[in-house]
């Protein structure tokens, strides 16, 4: 009796450390790429949301509902994000401190940027953000992880949507209308 209840303790152990059956090595890698997309999309939260509190100008209304727009679409995707890398077993961002270890997004503390400036380094961005999701996805097609790999094709649309309406918003329309 000792000894299965000592072999239920451990398999009850190993289940929670690794509840999936990715295996170990998946787990690790998985989290490691997920939490760096999880740095970058706070990273972009917040320039985002300081930029729609800081936007100025003749387009001042467009720019600052488009922007809080962005704002919630990426936050919303933070949870998925830290709870999917809990599903794997790993452990995610506990800090502030932790996010800047490691979002590749630059942080912007201008006390003042063009309007068309913050949208050209917001849509460049989301690109950066795609970019390093992509990576995430090969990671999870190695590992066979379908469930993080969908919901990381849907992060891509919307982040690829963000750039597009990013990008056409800035965009300086010459004399002939083109």
């Amino acid at each position: 009796m000792a000894k299965s209840t000592t072999s239920a303790k451990k398999l009850q152990q190993s289940a929670i450390l690794f509840p999936t059956d990715l295996g170990q090595q998946a787990s690790k890698d998985i989290s490691g790429a997920m939490n760096s997309v999880l740095a970058d999309v706070f990273a972009l939260y917040l320039k985002t949301k300081n930029f729609h509190w800081h936007v100025s100008g003749p387009h001042f209304r467009d720019y600052h509902l488009m922007l809080d727009d962005h704002g919630d679409e990426l936050f919303a995707m933070t949870d998925p994000i830290a709870e999917r890398v809990r599903k794997l077993g790993g452990t995610t961002l506990r800090s502030i401190g932790h996010i800047a270890k490691l979002q590749s997004i630059e942080d912007n503390n201008a006390d003042f940027v063009e309007p068309s400036d913050m949208l050209a380094e917001l849509c460049q961005d989301n690109v950066r953000l795609t970019e390093r999701m992509r990576v995430a996805h090969d990671i999870c097609d190695k590992y066979n992880d379908t469930a993080t790999a969908s919901l990381i094709e849907e992060w891509i649309d919307q982040t690829e949507q963000r750039a597009w309406f990013l990008f056409e918003a800035g965009r300086k329309v010459d004399s002939s209308g083109h």
